[in-house]
């Protein structure tokens, strides 16, 4: 046992030690009047120390065994007994042998065979082991037979206080809001002791705080953590450190502890209203800056975290609430202040403004402590900034007339420079808005003038843009779109909306309408088109045709009597005048084609055209193409049919203008420039068939293999070229073993008479000992040593 064990035992438990000696004589050393050994009697009966038990027969049961107790951790010079096994069998001799079996037995238990005594060979542990079942039976010694049967007994440990409190679950973490109130439930601790807790206080804790007072306090036996103190700040202090001891015995002096921390932490409540970092903002911004542009921030602090911290801004007071606006930067919480509305330093230098900054989130509970805002003040000054020149107007609209003369002016736009030094303004029209140039702009004025003519039938809109430009700063350019709307005048004169014929009948009525024309104009007055129809005068007393005119300005022409003959006119020619209403009027002539047709009895037109006579059969244009298409297609055919045989039929001799073979003729003749007198004549090269009238074979396959030719003997330079030539057309054309196809016939043949003699040194006709080599020397250095070889070399030879 341990040096701190054995200790406290003698400080502890010396007097229930010597209790425990005192009373176990009495115990195990008289069983009989103790409960816990008990013998039982046999079949012969139980003795009794007293009257009742002698009176009493129990004669079911031979073992009556209650619980044994051993002390833990206790050690000594011997083993410690812990009771004696007694049967009313023993009559005190030794025949009777006491067999003890189970949990232990052997090893932890020794029994005494003979007297039955149960001793603890070693230390035990109640926290390992809390107690020990055993069966104990009495034989005979000498032949081993059971005298009675066996029976269960328990040795239970008796715990001592040998374990201190642990805390398992910790160190512990908890949180708690600031400002709370005292008595505020923190959390809750638990320590576990491995001692009995139903024998004796070795198991009964009591839990206290040993740092962190005065702020928390414990609950002794529950060790629920409360808060002590109130208004609890977590901006001035947000962790708190506690020390928790747990201590069994009650409490008591000699008692076991253990500890754990706890780390309480105090959550964040809206206890702080936000406060702006200076009570007064200054800002400049210039005048052209863009709308929606930051121009500044301002910042109220506030001393929470997270929600608690969030504050919203707003403008409440100033000259330039609806100039400028105010919005919150979720990242920073800052304000920002931005621009809504244009600014210019011309009209007002300078805004103050009143800002706010509250808390988004209310605790309701410290609304007492003041309103949760703040404000402050925010003057901005207007920076004068170079703008670009203003028109006086943003849009301009423009009317002029199609017949408007050249250069004449059609309006004027005007600009000029904002700023306080006022710049002069130059204009210009954007050309890429005027590619065909039909305006012209005055840069100093702005008078827009007409630079081409204008045709309102061609193009009604015309939108240009004009550029404004300061003389003094070329990029301060404005811009302003200028729609220019052309206005018609009555500049061209009507006609028929198409071409029209029209076709009378020979057998027509008097009266009868031949044709309703209409008429166009590519102009657009403003009531309308109103049209005249007239005769040219010398046709008004026409005796054939008549005209009347509609209501919906449309044209009647009418027959004046019946009876026209094809065979006397077949064409009549009316020419017809049609005038506008226009200011001054404007008219044209058109003349209408009028055919005289045979038609049915009913004034279906029969013979006057192509149509006419199809018509009455019921097929229309689209059928007679279909059918001109198939007649056309079924000649294509015949004509490739025809010439298809007539290519079968031809004969295998071609004539020599019919030869349509590619003769190819090459010639290695170097020619003998102007002193060359004995030059062949090419026409005879060009048709060598047409000397003997020999007609070559086309596609004649050879039945017999050719064979070779003995070659011809070596001729003089002298040969006759034409007759070289012809020999060897003769030998090819009937060879039999000659292909039916065009062939090349190469003949390698210099000639000869060239005035610059030949390259070759074959058949030369002079000598190495003819050349002069000296004039290699006059040639420069490079070749004087060749010179001087060629000529060692002659000297060598005529040597």
């Amino acid at each position: 046992m341990p040096e701190r064990l054995t200790e406290m035992l003698m400080d502890t438990w010396t007097p229930l030690i010597i209790l425990w000696i005192t009373v176990l004589p009495s115990i195990y050393m008289a069983p009989m009047n103790q409960s816990q050994v008990l013998p039982s009697g046999s079949s012969t009966g139980l003795k009794r120390l007293n009257e009742e038990q002698r009176v009493l027969h129990r004669s079911k049961r031979g073992w009556v065994w209650n619980q044994m107790f051993v002390l833990e951790e206790f050690s000594g010079p011997e083993p410690i007994l812990v009771g004696r096994l007694h049967t009313d069998l023993d009559p005190g001799s030794s025949k009777i042998k006491y067999i003890l079996s189970g949990d232990g037995a052997g090893t932890i238990f020794v029994i005494n065979d003979k007297t039955g005594d149960i001793h603890a060979m070693k230390r035990l542990d109640r926290e390992e082991k809390a107690e020990y079942t055993l069966t104990a039976q009495a034989v005979d010694r000498d032949t081993n037979q059971p005298l009675e049967p066996p029976s269960e007994f328990i040795i239970k440990v008796q715990d001592i206080n040998d374990n201190a409190p642990e805390f398992v679950e910790g160190p512990y973490h908890a949180t708690v809001p600031e400002m709370s109130v005292v008595g505020t439930f923190v959390t809750k601790v638990t320590a576990t002791d491995a001692d009995d807790p139903v024998y004796g206080n070795s198991a009964k804790l009591v839990y206290s705080i040993l740092e962190g007072q005065p702020y928390f306090s414990i609950e002794p036996h529950t060790a629920i953590i409360k808060t002590a103190l109130p208004n609890m700040d977590r901006e001035a202090k947000e962790e708190y450190f506690v020390v928790i001891q747990a201590k069994d015995m009650g409490g008591h002096m000699g008692g076991l502890s253990g500890t754990t921390t706890v780390t309480i932490t105090l959550t964040d409540v809206n206890d702080n209203p936000p406060k702006f970092a200076q009570s007064l903002y200054h800002f400049s911004v210039m005048e052209d800056v863009a709308l929606g542009e930051p121009i500044g921030r301002v910042k109220a602090n506030d001393l929470d975290i997270g929600e608690n911290a969030k504050s919203s801004y707003d403008i409440i007071e100033g000259d330039g609430m609806d100039i400028f606006e105010i919005t919150t930067d979720a990242q920073t919480q800052d304000g920002i202040i931005r621009v809504r509305k244009p600014l210019d330093f011309e009209t007002k230098k300078s805004y103050t403004l009143k800002v706010e900054a509250a808390n988004i989130h209310i605790d309701p509970r410290f609304l007492s402590g003041g309103p949760f805002k703040d404000t402050a003040t925010v003057k901005i000054v207007v920076e004068d900034a170079d703008e670009p020149p203003v028109f006086s107007s943003p849009t301009y609209l423009l009317e002029v007339h199609e017949n408007a003369a050249l250069n004449s002016v059609l309006g004027q736009v005007t600009a000029h420079d904002p700023d306080v030094s006022s710049s002069p303004i130059r204009f210009s029209i954007d050309r890429h808005t005027d590619l065909e140039r039909q305006f012209n702009i005055n840069a100093e004025d702005g008078k827009i003038t007409l630079a081409t003519p204008l045709d309102r039938e061609t193009s009604t809109w015309h939108n240009i843009t004009i550029v404004a430009t300061e003389t003094r700063n070329h990029s301060q350019v404005s811009r302003v779109p200028v729609a220019i709307k052309v206005l018609d005048v009555n500049d061209n004169a009507p006609e028929f909306a198409s071409e029209h014929e029209a076709f009378l009948c020979e057998n027509g009525k008097p009266g009868q309408v031949i044709q309703i024309v209409s008429a166009i104009d590519k102009d657009d007055p403003k009531n309308g088109h109103y049209f005249l129809y007239s005769l040219l005068p010398e046709m008004v007393n026409n005796p054939n045709f008549t005209i009347k005119k509609n209501e919906d300005n449309t044209l009647s022409i009418l027959a004046k009597h019946s009876g026209f003959s094809r065979q006397k006119q077949e064409v009549y020619l009316l020419p017809i005048v049609i005038s506008d209403s226009g200011t001054p009027p404007m008219s044209s002539t058109s003349t209408l084609t009028i055919r005289v047709c045979g038609c049915s009895s009913d004034g279906i037109v029969q013979s006057c055209n192509v149509e006419a006579y199809v018509l009455p059969i019921g097929l229309s244009m689209g059928a007679l193409i279909a059918i001109l298409a198939c007649i056309i297609l079924l000649l294509v055919i015949v004509v490739l049919f025809v010439t298809l045989r007539r290519h079968k039929n031809e004969p295998l001799i071609i004539k020599d203008d019919e030869d349509v073979r590619e003769n190819i003729i090459r010639y290695d003749d170097e020619g003998g420039g102007e002193e060359d007198t004995e030059a062949f004549d090419i026409a005879t090269l060009q048709n060598p068939d047409g000397i003997n009238g020999f007609l070559p074979r086309k596609d004649i396959k050879p039945d017999l293999q050719f064979m070779p030719r003995q070659g011809l003997a070596p001729v003089p330079n002298g040969v006759d070229v034409d007759e070289f030539i012809n020999v060897r057309l003769h030998e090819a054309d009937n060879d039999p073993t000659a292909p039916p196809y065009d062939s090349i016939q190469i003949y390698g043949y210099e000639g000869k008479g060239s005035a610059a003699g030949s390259l070759s040194s074959l058949e030369s006709s002079t000598s190495d000992s003819d050349q002069n080599f000296d004039y290699l020397s006059e040639w420069g250095p490079r070749f004087k040593r060749l010179g001087e070889l060629y000529s060692v070399g002659e000297s060598d030879k005529e040597t």
